[in-house]
């Protein structure tokens, strides 16, 4: 039974950040078991069978690299050769893969929570099957809905990640933000700040009002882009 985040989880992930070396967190890792993974775990599980429950399901695996994704940094390609993520990150998907699913995440740092749902970016012809929709008049107002249903709970979607609508479109389409879009995501756009409910018996209700908030979107995304 999750009764919420220790507010000692927070503390972690402050003193991880600013000691973000491998002695460090060596020297640390009961902390990262007792208040980052235990109590990740636990919500995860508490979370499953609401998650199973939305339309569409998602899956809630409480695995590190499952639902809960690794602390560890891929560091590979990056200038930042820091070797962890200073957040938990745990994510609900409704696909094949967390990364390659709609889904929803939530978001734990050490100055606030953050959530949203979506696919960031779609692959292949679902980026064709995206922007057709968009097109369709009934197709892009339930979009706007699913938007403004997260919209109740904090999420916003961001900038576009086009400047222009694509070649090939008309540019004065109604749906001109939505073309500029590589995926559709909407989050909390990292608002500082705790819900204090997150830290407490009723966290788990909290984070279902969430949920039931956020789904809509990526039900729009599976009926009209991942499934189509």
């Amino acid at each position: 039974m999750f009764e919420g985040f220790p507010r000692q989880s927070v503390d972690f992930l402050k003193d991880l950040k600013a000691n973000n070396n491998r002695e460090w967190f060596e020297g640390h890792r009961t902390d990262y078991d007792a208040l980052f993974v235990e109590p990740a775990m636990q919500l995860i599980e508490a979370l499953a069978p609401i998650a199973a429950s939305l339309d569409p399901p998602h899956q809630a695996i409480p695995k590190v690299n499952k639902s809960l994704r690794r602390i560890h940094r891929d560091t590979r390609f990056s200038k930042d050769k820091t070797p962890y993520h200073t957040h938990m990150h745990i994510v609900l998907w409704t696909g094949d893969h967390p990364n390659r699913s709609a889904g929803i995440h939530l978001v734990l740092s050490d100055s606030h929570f953050g959530f949203g749902s979506g696919h960031w970016a779609f692959a292949g012809d679902g980026l064709e099957r995206y922007r057709s929709a968009v097109q369709d008049t009934a197709v892009r107002a339930e979009l706007d809905a699913a938007i403004a249903a997260a919209k109740k709970v904090g999420c916003t979607p961001g900038e576009p990640e086009l400047q222009r609508i694509p070649r090939g479109y008309d540019s004065n389409s109604p749906a001109g933000d939505y073309l500029r879009r590589k995926g559709i995501v909407s989050r909390t756009q990292d608002a500082a700040g705790f819900d204090d409910r997150l830290f407490g018996k009723d966290a788990t209700g909290y984070l279902t009002e969430i949920l039931a908030a956020l789904c809509p979107l990526d039900r729009w995304i599976n009926k009209h882009v991942e499934t189509a």
